[in-house]
């Protein structure tokens, strides 16, 4: 006589524990990227919020338009996750998406997706099968991911300011070097404007306070130096690639050598890939 298959039992029932929810004060306004991204990322997560507790309210939603209204939201919050924490869009992703890999449906591998298709699990191995309290979970918990991102704003955008600095570098470095065919002076210029704002961005980003407008070489590595951001070694190359850039700049009647531009140019890319 064949067994009887088991059935596969609910796991413990929780409640799930909408957060409460009021509306924040507005932000104040400001131009700056930060606070437009805040501003952006706060009513994201607020129109989610009002989305899922309509959603836990059945009849609010008599004319079935959740589906729209969650596309919506998640097209929206998608490239929000992936700018700010890109380690965790798949995390994000897999509340929503069917894993190509999935081999059963049921407690643990139901997500929203299959909520909008109408798909369930067997109501025969599956009797108490709730989809709509798992999708709530499911949405709580990308609604958790997302209001963590306001702790990432300032590091992401500083990211993505020092990548696009880095590229901005490596240009004007390529047209220094283009330029050393034509003028060795104006490059070996080039070369020292280059090198006077990576050494503002270094003392910026390590909080070193520089109290003229217009710092030299050689005072904003004396004041990187002084605030131990680097060591004499660093600090004596620098001042030697200040030299150089003097002579191409100031010393009357006396022309920059090809080799002394080349070690500035040379200087200037070791400088701006190793000093931060």
């Amino acid at each position: 006589m064949a067994a009887k298959s088991k059935k596969a039992t609910k796991p413990s029932a929780t409640t799930l524990a909408l957060p409460p929810f009021s509306p924040p004060n507005p932000p104040p306004v400001s131009t700056s990227r930060r606070a437009l991204i805040r501003k952006e990322l706060s009513d994201l997560y607020v129109s989610g919020i009002k989305l899922l507790v309509r959603f836990h309210k059945k009849e609010e939603f008599e004319n079935s338009d959740f589906p729209h209204l969650y596309q919506t939201w998640y097209t929206k919050a998608l490239p929000a996750v992936s700018s700010l924490a890109p380690d965790r869009l798949a995390e994000f992703k897999s509340y929503y998406e069917v894993d190509p890999k999935r081999k059963s449906l049921g407690y643990g591998t139901y997500v929203i997706q299959d909520f909008l298709k109408g798909v369930a699990p067997n109501p025969i191995q599956y009797p108490d099968f709730d989809t709509r309290q798992q999708t709530e979970q499911a949405f709580y918990n990308q609604l958790t991911l997302l209001q963590s991102l306001s702790e990432r704003i300032d590091s992401s955008l500083a990211n993505i300011e020092g990548m696009l600095f880095a590229d901005i570098q490596d240009n004007e470095l390529a047209v220094a070097k283009e330029l050393s065919k034509l003028s060795l002076r104006a490059a070996g210029a080039l070369a020292g404007v280059i090198i006077e704002g990576h050494l503002q961005r270094v003392a910026q980003h390590h909080a070193v306070k520089i109290t003229k407008k217009h710092p030299t070489i050689a005072e904003l590595n004396d004041a990187l130096k002084a605030a131990k951001v680097y060591e004499t070694p660093a600090w004596r190359k620098v001042t030697y690639f200040g030299d150089l850039r003097n002579i191409c700049c100031h010393a009357k009647g006396v022309e920059p050598t090809k080799e002394q531009v080349g070690e500035l140019l040379d200087g200037c890319d070791w400088l701006t890939k190793t000093l931060n």
